[in-house]
């Protein structure tokens, strides 16, 4: 039975498209547009869940929310390709960063994308905000220093969860100083299945 995907533009269900190329499952693309005022999902996505959030996929007749809970449902359908290293240490780094771009990165860039939006009422707090998420992003920086990847030496889908929480960085405060994720961001872009992804998804401000 084919996925499909129920795909917002300009969001993080743009990792699960490039997810889904690299594992070579079938799937189709049910796309939604935001709403040009407000920048806020349709309402027919709550035809389909009641959150109405993107990503979601449909499969077997189950709709299934969460990006981490899908990435690791597509990863055990395809057999565990780009699943967890088989390494003690490794395996960990893949469940650690699998979590962690939603868990913890992800929290503060919202907070300074708020924060930014509210002009002169946002200067006050403009500097706890930025430094919360430059911290994790310098310890980032180090965990790259002796590999290419998160987890390890090759790709994993933990790589394709920390993706966007990085793009969004570099969109909003740029990696000048980061040149470690800079190079990380060029590695994955590089890739034939994310540049399809990006084909098929539509607009991608973060790309």
């Amino acid at each position: 039975m084919t996925i499909t995907l129920h795909h917002l533009e300009n969001s993080r269900s743009q990792r699960i498209i490039w997810l889904l190329e690299e594992l070579g499952l079938d799937y189709q693309i049910k796309r939604y547009e935001r709403d040009p005022k407000t920048s806020k999902a349709p309402d027919s996505l709550k035809a389909i869940h009641p959150l109405g959030k993107s990503p979601m996929i449909e499969d077997d007749g189950d709709v299934i929310i969460e990006t981490a809970v899908i990435v690791e449902y597509l990863v055990d359908k395809a057999g565990g390709k780009l699943g967890a290293p088989n390494d003690k240490r490794g395996a960990r780094l893949y469940t650690q960063y699998l979590h962690f771009a939603e868990a913890s990165l992800m929290p503060p860039l919202y907070a300074s994308l708020v924060v930014g939006r509210l002009g002169l009422l946002g200067l006050p707090a403009r500097g706890a905000v930025q430094r919360m998420v430059t911290e994790p992003l310098a310890w980032l920086e180090t965990e790259l220093e002796s590999r290419d990847y998160f987890a390890g030496d090759t790709l994993t889908a933990a790589d394709i969860m920390m993706s966007f929480p990085i793009e969004a960085a570099g969109t909003r405060l740029g990696l000048e100083e980061f040149p470690n994720l800079k190079a990380y961001l060029d590695r994955i872009h590089s890739r034939p299945q994310y540049q399809t992804a990006l084909e098929k998804g539509g607009p991608y401000a973060f790309a």
